[in-house]
């Protein structure tokens, strides 16, 4: 069932992707001297892009730019474009997603050789809760307690979800546990999960609209929905892990694409990403007066724990295979077991 939606899910994107496509090029044809770039992303950081975009065409490199862009659930999205989806830059939420791309010729491989390895945006998970924190979660022991709902998207199709079960498990085996332990957290984790949405973004709706105790969660997105005028509080637990989302050119991509991709990763460009939540990548980045977060002035406050994919995972290649391949994957092999993915 869940491969059977993941294909109707890169339908769906793919055709809409191409709509825009037409309007894009109707644009460039009229304005003649304009460039339109393809952005192909995951839905988070949608309204960062939006406006590092907009500074960007303030700049004599951005200056009438315009751009074309899809969102959606990071696998959904990455699957697409090697199915023909338009892309200049693609900004997913996991490497993965863009290895695939590399695999399939349409990513040069030395995307992640820069200084950055290739991420352009950070955050970290923490554990959104209702107003006021009814269930008084305090940490992640009180996700498996009798009762407590639990919102996270779905691994098949969500970068997110993936974020989020890594740093569930690295609560056990990053604080002396065996691996034995930690699938046993994760599937008790599991068994509360009421709602396994398509994509990071589509589990916050659910989430807003009521549907669970406690969401798992980019901290970019609970910093977003406060600013947008929706009422959560938020936990950073002990544990928690550095989501590190990646960003390539294609290597049919218009020149524009790498001075946009260079925008992004400048001062200006992490500032934007700031402003909507994220974590900079680099230091030296304002980040001052973020409105929506617990505290404005000190928004990203260092967790007590932070696990990286490179300290405590491995890499990509590995962790892929060990908890979300297709039919061997600790994660996976657990969520079919809850029955939850049906």
């Amino acid at each position: 069932m869940t491969k059977i939606r993941t294909k109707a899910a890169i339908a769906v994107v793919l055709a809409a992707g191409l709509t825009l496509s037409a309007c894009g090029g109707g644009d460039d044809a009229s304005g003649g001297e304009s460039t339109t770039l393809s952005i192909v992303g995951f839905a988070v950081p949608e309204a960062a892009n939006k406006a590092i975009a907009a500074e960007w065409n303030k700049t004599p490199e951005g200056k009438g730019v315009r751009f074309q862009t899809s969102y959606g659930a990071s696998g959904d999205q990455s699957r697409a474009v090697v199915a023909g989806l338009k892309a200049d830059y693609v900004h997913f939420s996991v490497t993965s997603d863009v290895t695939r791309l590399v695999t399939e010729g349409l990513v040069d491989e030395a995307w992640d050789d820069g200084p950055n390895k290739g991420v352009v945006s950070s955050s970290i998970v923490v554990l959104a809760v209702q107003k006021g924190n009814p269930k008084n979660i305090q940490g992640w022991d009180d996700l498996i307690k009798p009762g407590v709902r639990i919102v996270t998207p779905n691994p098949a199709s969500s970068g997110a979800a993936r974020w989020n079960a890594l740093a569930a498990w690295g609560h056990i085996a990053a604080n002396g546990g065996t691996d034995e332990q930690a699938a046993d957290f994760v599937k008790k984790l599991f068994a509360n999960v009421v709602s396994l949405p398509n994509s990071g973004r589509d589990a916050t709706t659910s989430f807003l609209n009521g549907g669970g105790d406690v969401l798992l969660a980019y901290e970019n997105e609970t910093i977003l929905a406060t600013q947008n005028g929706e009422e959560l509080d938020w936990v950073i637990p002990d544990t928690t892990i550095l989501i590190e989302n990646p960003g390539a050119i294609l290597k049919n991509a218009s020149p524009k694409a790498q001075e946009w991709l260079s925008f992004v990763l400048s001062d200006k460009g992490q500032r934007q990403f700031a402003l909507k939540g994220f974590r900079p990548i680099i230091d030296g980045v304002d980040t001052s007066g973020i409105e929506g977060a617990l505290d404005p002035n000190d928004p990203f406050p260092a967790p007590k724990k932070l696990l990286t994919v490179e300290n405590d995972f491995e890499s990509w290649s590995a962790l892929s295979k060990k908890f979300f391949d297709e039919k061997e994957g600790i994660v996976t092999k657990i969520i079919a077991e809850s029955g939850k993915a049906q």
